[in-house]
């Protein structure tokens, strides 16, 4: 076999975090969190199943704010009293030598009534979304407020830091409240938070801002910050693809530590410029320049799927589903067993491989072809999707 450059280490030198290998397990959420966002010991166990192997973990994404749940099932790091549960998911993470990465967001307008328990969703302006098709029309956050919600991502973070995390990954990707700022679709707002491709930075520039302060100000370890986005939106107005790399570039001179796209296949072109042929993954490569790590993924299942990511020019490889069906991926690579490695999913497996029930119930609805179960030894079709691993579970809600 060829080199395998994604089994080397890797140091984020800015902060003296070092990675034993390349291979980041991107966040998927579990839907397994009690009625208050609180840990179950599934997810514990789901976790543990899958340390060891990849360098870094980025768990499900959990919500700032009561107001930024997006679905039901979903982890909380909105309270203090969320950081005794949420230690025992880092622990379980950090298992022979792997890095704990939290994701953290608020879902914006994405979320609804029935799961904010009768408070109507808010976001940057009063546009619903275009998907679903039943969503909600968000109230515009005022000023205090936006200002009250970028606090919310620092005490999240300083609960990170309690809970023992390694890092935390902003999510601001697959249209949440980051994203929705930044986007002409959901943000119609004329002030200071909108309007401008300045003016619509904003919000995300603040958040990181504010992140950053925290962690430097309470942080008395390696502690890293990623930031995740999408690269485009299918709605008019919207971002594209143009839009996206030079937010990117606009990431370069801040403090986060990476960026981590949110695609669903690492050979994946421009959704809106289909004469474009070229990879979204390589424009960021080339826009960015190597001035700060980025992690690129989608699709990933074999050692040559991660090796052509890191030769495209990616510094990390985000896998995703492949994790869920084969826990063992990396170490079976290091080992040479790739006769081993699972590539279908056997209904019989779910229990065994640690995943949660209520996760089990929506890859076999969601995710049966994606996840390619097996039906009486016969693996069904597999096609690739243009979700991100945790974007489909959520636009199901």
């Amino acid at each position: 076999m060829s080199a395998q450059h994604f089994l080397e280490p890797y140091l984020f030198s800015a902060k003296g975090l070092a990675l034993k290998n390349r291979i980041v397990m991107a966040p998927m959420t579990t839907m397994s969190s009690f009625f208050d966002g609180s840990i179950t010991q599934d997810e514990v166990e789901y976790y543990a199943a899958r340390a060891g192997g990849p360098g870094m973990i980025i768990t499900g994404v959990a919500y700032v704010t009561e107001g930024g749940k997006g679905f039901e099932g979903e982890l909380s790091i909105a309270h203090d009293s969320n950081v005794q549960g949420l230690s025992k998911i880092a622990k379980a993470i950090q298992k022979d030598g792997t890095k704990a990465i939290i994701q953290i967001f608020h879902a914006g307008r994405k979320a609804n009534s029935r799961v904010l328990r009768g408070s109507q969703p808010v976001s940057a302006s009063p546009v619903a979304a275009e998907y679903p098709k039943d969503s909600e029309t968000p109230r515009e956050l005022s000023h205090d407020e936006i200002e009250s919600i970028t606090q919310d991502f620092g005490k999240a973070t300083l609960r990170a830091i309690q809970a023992g995390f390694d890092g935390v990954e902003l999510h601001g990707a697959n249209t949440y409240l980051l994203q929705q700022f930044f986007s002409e679709h959901s943000n119609r707002r004329q002030d200071q938070w909108g309007g401008s491709f300045e003016n619509r930075m904003r919000f995300p520039l603040r958040v990181i801002h504010e992140v950053s302060s925290v962690i430097e100000a309470h942080a008395d370890r390696p502690f890293i910050l990623g930031y995740r986005l999408s690269p485009e939106e299918l709605e008019t107005p919207g971002i594209r693809l143009e839009d996206t790399l030079a937010f990117a570039q606009a990431l370069v001179s801040t403090p986060v530590d990476y960026i981590h796209l949110s695609i669903g296949s690492y050979k994946r072109t421009s959704l809106n410029e289909t004469s474009d042929k070229e990879p979204v993954l390589e424009k960021f490569v080339k826009a960015l320049q190597h001035s700060k790590p980025l992690i690129g993924g989608g699709s990933v299942e074999r050692p040559e799927d991660a090796e052509a990511v890191i030769q495209s020019g990616a510094t990390l490889v985000g896998i995703g589903r492949e994790l869920i069906r084969e826990p063992k991926w990396v170490q079976k690579v290091q080992a040479g067993d790739l006769k081993s490695i699972r590539y279908e999913l056997s209904p019989f497996e779910l229990d065994e491989l640690r995943i949660p029930l209520a996760m089990q119930m929506y890859l076999k609805d969601s995710f049966r072809e994606v996840m390619r179960f097996t039906t009486d030894g016969d693996p069904q079709t597999s096609y690739e999707t243009e979700l991100a691993p945790m974007e489909g579970f959520e636009k199901k809600l």
